[in-house]
């Protein structure tokens, strides 16, 4: 192995996902040098695109929608107009039957039948009821959708889909990352929107369209990329070995290309890498209590299997979501329903996700054996021929999503009360903050840290102050 210092910069970004490129993205705008170290061929992330043989797929749907005007605003303007404004069609599949999501009551009563639909609705007043007298705030998911949805429905949907994506007891499941997913939406708000949507409240967890890229969501992620070149250098296939601290400041990072290591070091770090993988890396080791907080934090996996197929169309859907245990797939999307552009002309393909583990039966399996798992899957729904599939690919994602375990809120406070000692390190991100953000969500923390760094920069550079006023004017 061969060893390097490279030249100090302003910023050394840690991941190449969406919040990593746009801090890097805005920071070189404003003419600050950067350094960004991914360890994937490709920046993105899970934001990316996959490309092969003229077909198209994103790492699971990925929509961009956010009600933060000024991200709406910078979005477009990177895009330089070059987006589609898709109609959402979602739907969940059940027992042979197909619901509309968000809900419409009619397609619900049709669906459950009049007697369940009707005890649905009935459960759902009772648990309100309950809510109005008992106080006690929900811990867990069970909690959370008993007293939202109601027991019923509970056990019609959520709890089988659920389990099937965390891969644990709906009981272990902490009320946080529910309610980051349904911002506050309960049955009563979805039937106000379904019969009513002029007086709902507005919720982009029920948003009927959203903005995509014709070329696939990677397309974001390529921009923000080629819009760094001037000041600044992206190490692809490059992994973080550690980072050496002293005197509450990062100094400097070790990074692994192939057999050659080298030295990078910056005025400032920001970090999007899995928040584990950050603490494992610090040197000197973080306190006993902080490595065993980081050790208690998992994250769930992803296995996804693209069919490309030798046919136009399978559904009108954007998504279509499986609850059952029997399914052993958790959601499809047809990616030429996004955009025409993403297959072929009179060719389509489905993306099937896997919600995994690393090691265990789903991670494991060969990709033929993945690939006969989901034609087989896809046939038995009816939505395939496997005559027609005219090719596959299979990909194993890590760390796609942090589990909110009940009791992961306290190992992560913990954590960055360790972090804030540093300075000059900042977290982002959906991996670096440990938060299940969504895109908007991951572009935002990293506009905000941009901002943040590039003001700090501007006031040390033109401001003729003696330290104690520096340091008090920066807070």
């Amino acid at each position: 192995m061969h060893g390097g210092t490279g030249d100090n910069c302003d910023a050394v970004i840690l991941g190449g996902g969406l919040a990593g490129l746009t801090a890097g993205y805005l920071l070189c705008q404003a003419r600050r040098s950067v350094a960004l170290i991914e360890r994937q061929a490709s920046v993105g992330g899970l934001a990316r695109t996959v490309e092969t043989k003229g077909f198209r797929f994103d790492l699971g749907g990925h929509r961009f929608i956010t009600c933060d005007a000024t991200l709406d605003a910078f979005v477009r303007d990177l895009l330089a107009g070059e987006y589609l404004e898709v109609d959402r069609s979602s739907r969940i599949l059940l027992g042979n039957n197909w619901f509309h999501y968000p809900l419409r009551p009619l397609n619900a009563l049709s669906g459950f039948g009049v007697s369940t639909a009707v005890k649905i609705l009935c459960d759902y007043a009772t648990e309100r009821a309950k809510a109005c007298i008992h106080s006690t705030p929900p811990v867990s998911l069970e909690d959370w959708v008993v007293r939202h949805y109601g027991r019923r429905l509970f056990l019609l949907y959520f709890k089988d889909y659920s389990e099937k994506v965390w891969g644990i007891d709906c009981r272990n499941i902490a009320t946080e990352w529910i309610e980051q997913r349904v911002q506050g939406l309960s049955l009563g708000v979805a039937i106000v929107n379904a019969i009513m949507p002029r007086f709902g409240a507005a919720r982009s967890t029920l948003a009927t369209r959203f903005l995509y890229p014709p070329l696939g969501i990677g397309q974001i992620a390529e921009r923000l990329r080629q819009g760094m070149h001037a000041t600044s250098r992206v190490l692809n296939n490059t992994t973080v070995v550690r980072l050496d601290h002293a005197a509450d400041r990062i100094r400097q990072v070790t990074v692994r290309n192939g057999d050659q290591t080298s030295i990078l070091s910056g005025e400032n770090y920001v970090s999007t890498i899995p928040l584990q993988s950050l603490i494992t890396a610090l040197q000197p080791r973080p306190p006993a209590s902080v490595l065993a907080a980081a050790s208690r934090l998992r994250s769930r996996d992803l296995v996804v299997v693209a069919v490309m197929l030798d046919r136009p169309r399978v559904t009108e859907h954007t998504w279509i979501y499986l609850p059952e245990s029997k399914i052993p797939f958790g959601r499809v999307h047809e990616p030429t329903n996004w955009s025409p552009q993403m297959a072929p002309a009179g060719k389509t393909l489905l993306v099937a996700e896997y919600f995994c583990f690393r090691g265990d039966t789903i991670w494991n399996r060969t990709t033929s054996e993945a690939t006969r798992l989901t034609v087989d899957g896809l046939e038995r729904l009816g939505l395939i021929d496997k005559r027609d599939v005219l090719n596959s690919v299979v990909l194993r994602i890590p760390n796609a999503y942090p589990l909110f375990e009940v009791g992961f809120k306290q190992h992560c406070e913990h954590i960055q009360d360790y972090l804030d000692q540093f300075d000059n390190l900042h977290v982002a991100g959906r991996g670096g903050t440990f938060s299940y953000y969504n895109m908007d969500h991951a572009m935002r923390s990293g506009m905000d840290i941009a901002a943040g760094l590039s003001a700090r920069a501007a006031l040390w550079q033109t401001t003729e102050v003696g330290p104690v006023d520096k340091m008090a004017q920066l807070g």
